[in-house]
């Protein structure tokens, strides 16, 4: 069942150009991030001397801590105001950046990840909810390709800038120009953060159930980076247990943290979820992976590696207003699958690399693995948001970027989990290069496998025009 509310006639006509700068700008930089600290991870390795595993928790600290604090922040966002906790996301994303810049030890970089982590969460919960609401319905995929655009944009700048910032002038640089942008984003969301319709003031929010979902996130995903050890699986069972009990309760209290009946009464919405969690499991870590493949094998500099996986983001930043528009005329489910589809064909050719691999055979792979993400992703998000009135866009933006941030949470925590088993505590500049390929190509398996049951889940979601 699809609740869509109608368009007025002011609906119709809307726009808000400062919240799309400030969107856009916000949805750039995230990714940029992102990108461009997996192309510095092996000089942040060397630096502190962190083994592979260790090294992973640079870019799964942040991915955890947003994922725990999404959906709360998504439902206060929708009681006391969407602009105000974007507001306030920004202000803290901007000020963690900074304790980067000056972490004198890998445990404050991680720490201050985390704190990064929930400034970026404030900002994923309500970025696309302001876009819903500030447009009317028939431009959302337009918008929305726009919006990707800018997260193409920033996963495409990001290991370019990346690399030679931390070729010329070193890692840090990164997180300056992150604080940068950071001001930038403050500065564009101020100019409309009074400009609030607070779709449900007279709610109450659930804290009780904010701190059995975060519990329940936290020992499930951190349970998930101990395996094979008993204790993960502590950890792991705890967590299952609490979610059970969230989902039970949530089902009973009159002003829930989230509503389980959107997914039990919206196939629509709840399909659409479940293929974007599948989509980015099975393609955060990529990137990740071959940073380390190209520096460490084929001995490319930071910069070099940056020219490299710069394909794939070029490919999403083209191809994704052009995919939104697409999503406008037609159904969603079947342009999404297409995507999927490339994705997995894609990730099957990254199996079969070698030390001899060329690099024109890794940046096809990168243009494929693009095109198929940028068919998949926007006409998702539209599918999603287009299923929810508008009270729940708030949520509902947050649930989705719970998805995706679980998801690579998930796709991080395999890499692990093979790294655990194959590479084991070696620093990496000492791990063996065979070694990190076996990892990769087992790694590159599991995740096309995944990939080919989200297929399935996006091509079940049913339709959204009717």
């Amino acid at each position: 069942m699809i609740v869509r509310p109608a368009e007025s006639d002011d609906m119709a006509d809307k726009n808000n150009p400062p919240i799309l700068l400030a969107v856009t700008i916000s949805s750039f930089l995230t990714p940029f991030m992102g990108s461009a600290l997996n192309v510095a991870l092996p000089m942040i390795g060397r630096e502190y001397s962190m083994s592979a595993l260790a090294l992973s928790w640079v870019i799964s600290s942040f991915l955890l801590a947003a994922t725990i604090t999404l959906v709360p922040l998504g439902r206060i966002s929708d009681i006391y105001g969407r602009k105000k906790i974007f507001l306030y996301g920004a202000l803290i994303f901007t000020v963690s950046s900074s304790f980067c810049i000056w972490a004198p030890t890998s445990p404050v970089l991680i720490f201050s990840r985390v704190i990064q982590g929930i400034g970026g969460a404030m900002i994923f919960s309500t970025g696309t909810a302001l876009l819903i609401s500030d447009y009317p319905q028939h431009k959302r995929g337009r918008i929305l390709g726009i919006n990707l655009a800018a997260v193409y944009s920033g996963l495409t700048i990001g290991p370019f800038v990346g690399g030679l910032l931390t070729h010329h002038f070193g890692w840090r640089y990164i997180f300056l120009f992150s604080v940068f942008m950071g001001v930038l984003i403050i500065f564009a969301i101020m100019r409309t953060a009074k400009q609030e319709h607070l779709e449900a003031r007279n709610e109450r929010f659930d804290l009780a159930g904010s701190l059995l979902y975060g519990i329940s996130l936290f020992s499930i995903m951190y349970g998930f980076s101990l395996l094979p050890s008993l204790t993960a699986s502590g950890f792991i069972l705890l967590g299952i247990a609490c979610l059970v009990f969230f989902i039970t309760r949530q089902l009973k209290i009159s002003f829930p943290l989230l509503d389980i009946h959107l997914f039990i009464d919206n196939k629509v919405f709840a399909f659409s979820n479940l293929a974007a969690l599948i989509n980015y499991c099975a393609t955060f870590s990529i990137t990740f992976l071959l940073s380390l493949y190209l520096q460490h094998v084929k001995m490319l500099s930071p910069a070099q590696t940056g020219f490299v996986l710069v394909a794939e983001p070029i490919v999403l930043a083209f191809c994704s207003p052009f995919a939104g528009r697409l999503s406008d005329r037609f159904e969603p489910q079947i342009i999404a699958s297409i995507g999927m589809s490339l994705t997995v064909i894609g990730l099957t050719l990254l199996i079969f690399i070698t030390p001899e691999t060329s690099l024109r055979y890794i940046i096809s792979c990168l243009i494929l693995l693009g095109l198929g993400f940028a068919l998949f992703s926007s006409p998702n998000v539209n599918a999603t948001m287009s299923a929810v009135e508008n009270k729940f866009y708030g949520i509902a933006s947050a649930t989705l970027a719970t998805m995706r941030i679980t998801g690579q949470m998930f796709s991080m925590g395999i890499t692990m989990l093979v790294f655990a088993f194959i590479l084991g505590q070696h620093t990496i500049a000492l791990a063996d290069n065979l070694l990190l390929i076996k990892s990769a190509r087992i790694i590159y398996f599991i995740l096309a496998v995944i990939c080919t049951g989200g297929i399935f889940a996006s091509a079940s979601r049913g339709k959204v025009h009717k």
